[in-house]
């Protein structure tokens, strides 16, 4: 078992990832059920929506009987990720539906700001609608894939617990 004190020597990842899923496996959590617990939190932790990963993550976990905790670890996980692929979803959103490219330029925004507020705001709906339909595409590929994954990772986990966290 991991102490508290042995946690602190290691790193972030560690901490907070890899010693909290290990811990729940030890306590009798179905590697399966952990592994796609995990994977609909890192998968949801992607979503363009910025700081809707809790929320949505809370209605998926209890729609779906999964580990909240084991979610959430995956959320966490996920969050550079979701920095990371924002801007290609938006990118790709207005690719996909056609539609006129996000201006970025500071003085593009401003201007839009001052002259036509409500038209920005109704053009930053649009942009992450069809960011989000993107993202739809992309989590029904990843997620059953991760899922896999992570299950036979964690099955091997319960197999060879020495190996699991040194």
């Amino acid at each position: 078992m991991i102490t508290k004190l042995e946690d602190q020597r290691h790193t972030w990842v560690r901490r907070n990832l890899v010693s909290p899923v290990v811990r729940m496996l030890r306590l009798g959590a179905s590697p399966q059920r952990l592994a796609w617990s995990l994977a609909a939190g890192f998968v949801i932790g992607m979503n363009p929506i910025i700081g809707s990963t809790t929320a949505v993550t809370v209605a998926v976990t209890h729609l779906f009987k999964l580990k909240h905790a084991a979610s959430q670890i995956g959320v966490h996980g996920a969050y550079p990720f979701q920095l990371l692929l924002l801007l290609p979803f938006l990118h790709a959103g207005t690719v996909l539906f056609g539609t006129s490219a996000l201006p970025l330029e500071k003085a593009d925004l401003l201007r839009l700001i001052h002259e036509h507020p409500l038209q920005l705001l109704r053009s930053l709906w649009m942009w992450e609608w069809h960011a989000l339909v993107v993202w739809l595409g992309f989590a029904v590929v990843l997620m059953p894939a991760l899922a896999m994954l992570l299950g036979h990772m964690l099955e091997r986990a319960m197999r060879h617990p020495r190996m699991a966290v040194r």
